[in-house]
């Protein structure tokens, strides 16, 4: 499976998972989890939506090892980020306990953004 292929996949997967937070939220009136329901759109849907777009219309053929780098960091950050602040936000863990962990995976998006950037900076593709 191309990248562009694997980022749509699991943009729709958070997608689901947000979708499904807000209509729990909803219909409890319960809004406690309403930043993690705002960071698994954001981070998790919209960037990896956005990555997979930049994948198949500007990135061709990029490195091989450098693109599935940047693919698991992004989620691997994504998913850690979703379920920290689900923990923080849910009162099961407090911010002294989750806080560096939310801190390195907030990096590690910084990371995956900056590998992203640097994929574009470097292709040759020229595309139509």
């Amino acid at each position: 499976m191309n990248f562009d292929k694997k980022y749509l996949v699991w943009a729709l997967g958070y997608l689901m998972v947000g979708l499904c937070l807000g209509i729990f939220m909803a219909s409890t009136q319960n809004h406690l989890q309403h930043v993690t329901h705002a960071h698994i759109n954001l981070i998790g849907f919209v960037l990896s939506l956005v990555y997979g777009i930049i994948h198949k219309l500007w990135l061709g053929q990029p490195n091989p090892t450098l693109a599935k780098l940047q693919f698991i960091l992004h989620q691997a950050g994504a998913v850690t980020i979703s379920i920290g602040l689900f923990l923080l936000y849910g009162h099961f863990l407090a911010e002294p306990q989750i806080g560096p962990i939310l801190g390195i995976a907030s990096i590690t998006i910084l990371v995956s953004a900056a590998l992203m950037f640097y994929m574009v900076l470097k292709t040759s593709a020229v595309r139509a």
